[in-house]
């Protein structure tokens, strides 16, 4: 009996030498073998996104959230969930962006605006199709990012916004190119939310349902009606690694790990805020395709365009003015309500046009502060 016990005894202590010690590297994550069916890492924090942002922009600490990140070198008149698609997928309408770091800030975390320091980004960890609130009118779909401050609700979503958002957060598009793959292109200038905003009905519908959070705010009919084309309902695939989101047959694939929240965690550099307003310039203009191009003809040729856009738009939008006067015109039962019809559309002509001139100076002048930047930005180099 006796024996019997030491063996066992025995068996037991070989066994336990013979157990294989499982590393845990340096990120605290065990390490990664068959052990995990989610195809991503293990007990991954926002310690991850500081690492993985920091090429492409700067941290700084701004009250009350704490560290927030800025984006560099964007390009013109940059702003949030401009370079991408909208597609519309089984979480709602899903923002594919174009950057290969675009998985983090438009799908995790909310966009914030600083009268200094420009678009900045606050981590989180919910994901979400997109984080934006809606507006639509009889010719154009806007979108702007949904701020920091509105509040979240588990289980149910986020369905009003805690304050009326600044006309320059919003994107305005015709809804002829909201599907467009670059719809960057058609973007119109933020003067013309002066006018667009008021013309306009707005969206807030941020949903939960089975546990998937949905962006619902934008009718898909409406969607289909104004732009006559099929609307196409995509998959979400979770991407295998960190990357450029994208489109492939009838899935859109997109990073999208579970992370945690770490309160110890910090970006290794940080920013002062002094010096990143120093950094900053609200009139970055891409790398020239041609070395001898000056800055003072990329901006020239960047702010051409935007009035191309302004005065494009301007003039389809009084088309359509008149054009439903004539309609209205042509049913008009006695030479009366015909008069009647003619003078209202008048006094609606003229209200337009007294925007648009507004609109027009409103660019103007931006477009002169841009180029003052620009000469004085020259002269410290």
């Amino acid at each position: 009996m006796k024996k019997n016990i030491f063996g066992l005894v025995l068996g037991m202590i070989v066994m336990a030498a013979c157990v294989i010690y499982v590393p845990v590297d340096e990120g605290g994550q065990p390490y990664r073998g068959d052990y995990y069916d989610d195809p991503y890492p293990g007990q991954m924090d926002t310690s991850y996104f500081y690492d993985y942002l920091s090429p492409h922009g700067m941290w700084v600490q701004l009250p009350p959230y704490g560290y927030v990140w800025i984006p560099e070198r964007m390009g013109y008149g940059w702003r949030p969930y401009s370079h991408g698609q909208w597609v519309w997928s089984d979480f709602g309408w899903t923002w594919v962006s174009h950057y290969s770091w675009g998985w983090v800030p438009f799908h995790y975390g909310r966009w914030g605006w600083d009268r200094y320091l420009g678009w900045y980004w606050v981590p989180g960890t919910d994901w979400g199709p997109a984080w934006v609130s809606w507006r639509t009118g009889n010719l154009y779909i806007g979108w702007a990012p949904i701020p920091p401050d509105a509040r979240f609700i588990p289980r149910v979503g986020i369905n009003s916004l805690p304050y009326t958002l600044p006309y320059g957060s919003w994107i305005f598009v015709e809804y002829t190119y909201f599907l467009n793959p670059r719809i960057n292109r058609y973007m119109l200038p933020v003067e013309r939310n002066l006018t667009l905003i008021n013309y306009s009905a707005l969206r807030t519908e941020i949903l939960v349902r089975n546990n998937r959070i949905m962006n619902t705010g934008l009718d898909v009919d409406y969607v289909r009606r104004m732009t006559r084309q099929t609307i196409s309902r995509y998959q979400l695939a979770p991407a295998a690694r960190p990357g450029q989101s994208r489109v492939s047959g009838d899935r859109v694939e997109i990073y999208n790990p579970v992370l945690k929240t770490n309160e110890s965690a910090r970006p290794k550099t940080v920013v002062r805020r002094e010096e990143a307003q120093g950094r900053i310039t609200r009139t970055t203009l891409k790398e020239p395709l041609e070395p001898a191009e000056s800055p003072e003809k990329r901006l020239q040729d960047a702010q051409s365009q935007e009035v191309q856009i302004l005065e494009k738009s301007q003039e389809r939008e009084l088309q359509q003015i008149l054009s439903r006067k004539k309609k209205e015109e042509s049913n008009a039962k006695s030479p009366e309500e015909k008069q009647k019809i003619d003078k209202e559309y008048a006094q609606r002509v003229e209200k337009v046009k007294q925007s648009h001139e507004k609109e027009k100076a409103e660019i103007k002048s931006r477009h002169k502060k841009e180029e003052e930047q620009t000469k004085k930005k020259k002269i410290k180099k």
